[in-house]
């Protein structure tokens, strides 16, 4: 196979850094979201409404906050955040 291509151009080489330091940090955010998520999720499975609450509060938090970091689109959090309202409260409801 062919080495790793290193850009010629300034400009471009400079641009890597960025979209590297970029990458890295919408890893580590995009990771926290999914976390979040799955916590309310858990929580919603086992049926415990006041943790659910509480979670879908942080998830949905998390979610306007990476939609404004540009990490994920808005229309994707906002469908997210749909879902995660109805399921808590489904539970709120049940519970």
């Amino acid at each position: 196979g062919k080495g790793t291509l290193v850009a010629n151009i300034k400009s471009q080489i400079k641009r890597n850094g960025t979209n590297e330091a970029a990458r890295v940090r919408n890893k580590s955010v995009r990771s926290a979201l999914k976390t979040s998520i799955r916590k309310f999720r858990e929580a919603a499975d086992s049926g415990d409404a006041t943790a659910a609450a509480d979670l879908a509060k942080a998830a949905t938090r998390a979610l306007d906050k990476a939609a404004s970091k540009g990490v994920i689109h808005k229309n994707q959090a906002a469908n997210r955040k749909s879902a995660i309202s109805s399921r808590a409260n489904e539970i709120a409801t049940s519970a």
